[in-house]
Formats: C-alpha cells, sequence, structure tokens
C-alpha cells in the first residue's frame, strides 16, 4: 500500500504541476457544461434535465481518456524509468493500479467540479434527482472503463501518439459498436448489444442501475488492469 500510494501521489502531481490537469478540466468543463449541457437542454427545450449532458458525455470521454493516459506506461518506456521502476521492490500491480488511480482521480475532479451543472438546473426548474444520480454514477464507471482500455494500450508501447490513437480507436470501437448492432447479422449484433459502452450507460443514466451493468464495467477494468500487468511483468522477465 505504501508503494501504491507513492506511485498515486507522484502521478496526481504530475498532471497539476503541468498544464495537463488543468486542459483536462478546463475541456471537461467547457464540454460538458458550456456546449452540450446549457444550449442542448435549458436555453433550447426550456425543461430542467440534464439529458443533452449525459448524451453527449460518452463521446467526449472518447477522445479525453486516451489523452489522459497515453503517456502514464509509454512515457516511462520511452524515457526508460519503466526499467528502473520495475526493478525495485514495486509490484507491477501497484504501478498499473497507482497509475489507473491518479487518471480517475483526474477525471473525478472534472466530475465533481460538473455538479455545478445540475445544482444550476435545479435552481431553474423542477429536477429529477434519480437520473442526475444515475447518470453520474454510470459516467465515473464509464470514464473508468476508457480510462483502463487507454492505460492498457499505453502499456503496449514508448510512444505517446501510439498508444493516444490506439486508445482512441478502441474507445472509439467501444462507443459506437452497440449502434452498429442493426447493420450485423443476428449473431453478432447481439454481442455487439452487450459489449457497447454507450448503450449500458444509457440504462444507468434513466436511473436504473443493473447490476449486470455494474459487473460489465467492473470487468472491462480488471480484465485491463490485469493485462497491464502482465505486459509489465514480461518486461520485468525478459
Amino acid at each position: 500500500m505504501k508503494n501504491l500510494r507513492a506511485i498515486l501521489k507522484r502521478e496526481l502531481a504530475s498532471y497539476f504541476n503541468s498544464t495537463l490537469g488543468y486542459i483536462v478540466v478546463v475541456i471537461c468543463l467547457v464540454l460538458f457544461g458550456g456546449f452540450f449541457f446549457f444550449l442542448n437542454d435549458v436555453f433550447a427545450e426550456n425543461v430542467a434535465s440534464l439529458r443533452g449532458f449525459f448524451l453527449m458525455a460518452p463521446l467526449v470521454m472518447v477522445p479525453v481518456a486516451p489523452a489522459i493516459t497515453m503517456r502514464l506506461l509509454a512515457e516511462e518506456r520511452r524515457s526508460g524509468t519503466l526499467e528502473v521502476l520495475i526493478t525495485l521492490p514495486v509490484r507491477e500491480s501497484e504501478i498499473v493500479l497507482g497509475k489507473y488511480l491518479a487518471a480517475l482521480g483526474l477525471v473525478g475532479v472534472a466530475f465533481l467540479l460538473s455538479l455545478s451543472y445540475p445544482i444550476t438546473v435545479a435552481m431553474l426548474g423542477e429536477l429529477d434527482p434519480g437520473p442526475v444520480v444515475g447518470g453520474y454514477i454510470g459516467l465515473f464507471l464509464l470514464a473508468g472503463s476508457y480510462l483502463a482500455v487507454g492505460l492498457l494500450t499505453s502499456a503496449w508501447t514508448s510512444n505517446q501518439i501510439v498508444a493516444f490513437l490506439t486508445g482512441l480507436v478502441a474507445c472509439f470501437f467501444f462507443w459506437v459498436v452497440d449502434k452498429a448492432v442493426f447493420a450485423l447479422p443476428p449473431g453478432l449484433a447481439g454481442l455487439a448489444g452487450r459489449i457497447g459502452f454507450d448503450a449500458r450507460f444509457a440504462n444507468i443514466s434513466r436511473g436504473v442501475v443493473d447490476t449486470r451493468d455494474l459487473v460489465f464495467y467492473g470487468s472491462v477494468i480488471a480484465v485491463c488492469l490485469y493485462v497491464a500487468v502482465l505486459s509489465l511483468r514480461v518486461r520485468r522477465v525478459t
């Protein structure tokens, strides 16, 4: 746990000691609130709702997540510090989990600041709290899954651009796959509907928290982090 905390603190500090952390938070707030939320819901439809916010949030996270994670392991490999790190008495799982929690913490800051949006809407009209609470739960799980995918792609290369592009393609696939069910054969359509991130998020954002959706996101995160750990373990052995 001591090593995990040290890695977590180091990565969080690296985000906010540079411009990256502030840029990510500002971009999230601008995209979530400045355009999709205010223009789509409050002023256009004249209703107290976060429908536009939760409708566009999954797409916003598609490029944001790999942008956050692209440097976490790829930069360590490029600079040679990963080789030094894995020779220390630190478990691969501590390295991966510490970096993952730091990325999740950065996104969590953006989500926490975005709470001003539902508060503002609630002041303008009667806001149903169920979909809002469910939406934030789903958004946190969705972001966690995207970050896990991005961290995994960062573990496979020493080039941040390659890590970003690979993570972007992977995240976009999981966002778009359930939207292509009508163009797929019945067998593949069923699979696409089950692995699509956006469809499961839509269920939770309506206030319907299904255990199957929670297990799905938890499984995606666990598998991605486990494979990332195995990737580091292979480098230690070789």
